[in-house]
């Protein structure tokens, strides 16, 4: 069985994202999810003089380990300032430091849900252009614009906006 791997790019006990992520896991049949949670691992924030002097911490390596084993990914990534949140891009950071290709040229599902109209589509911007230097190999990109109107309930309930995603999963469920 494909096990795909989901994170939700958020440290928030109510992430938006996480409960998008584990939505959009939801429509795959036949494959095993494993819910990765940043809250998890509590790392330091990256900085070459710590890496010298302590090393890479072991979280890092617990964490690296677990991507190795993975067919795939879907990840949500909640958008601050325009920009991915500092707890996600601290762990890309760490993992960069033990292998550049993070993704290991592994499909991904890339998404960004927020409150406004964008849908966190800055962030997604951002890590369409950067992921595929880390290794990841996109299918597909989706953004969810007013996260709290159009998401009730565990579901997207707009009939357009759920059949968009659901037609990503098509495109990434062929990638597996």
């Amino acid at each position: 069985m494909k096990k795909v791997i989901t994170i939700a790019g958020s440290s928030s006990q109510k992430s938006i994202n996480k409960a998008l992520v584990g939505y959009t896991a939801s429509l795959l049949k036949n494959i095993e999810i494993m819910s990765i949670d940043l809250n998890d691992y509590v790392l330091p924030v990256y900085g070459e003089d710590y890496e010298a002097e302590n090393g890479i911490p072991i979280a890092v390596k617990r964490l690296d380990e677990i991507i190795n084993t993975a067919d795939a990914f879907i990840i949500s990534l909640a958008e601050h300032n325009g920009s991915y949140a500092a707890v996600f891009k601290n762990v890309i950071d760490w993992l960069s430091r033990l292998n550049m290709q993070i993704w290991r040229e592994k499909p991904m599902l890339l998404m960004a849900t927020s409150p406004g109209g964008r849908g966190g589509a800055t962030v997604l911007q951002s890590a369409e252009a950067s992921f595929p230097f880390l290794g990841a190999k996109l299918i597909g990109t989706y953004a969810l614009p007013y996260f709290y109107d159009n998401f009730k309930e565990g579901e997207i309930i707009e009939e357009s906006f759920r059949k968009e995603l659901e037609d990503k999963i098509v495109g990434f469920s062929k990638e597996l």
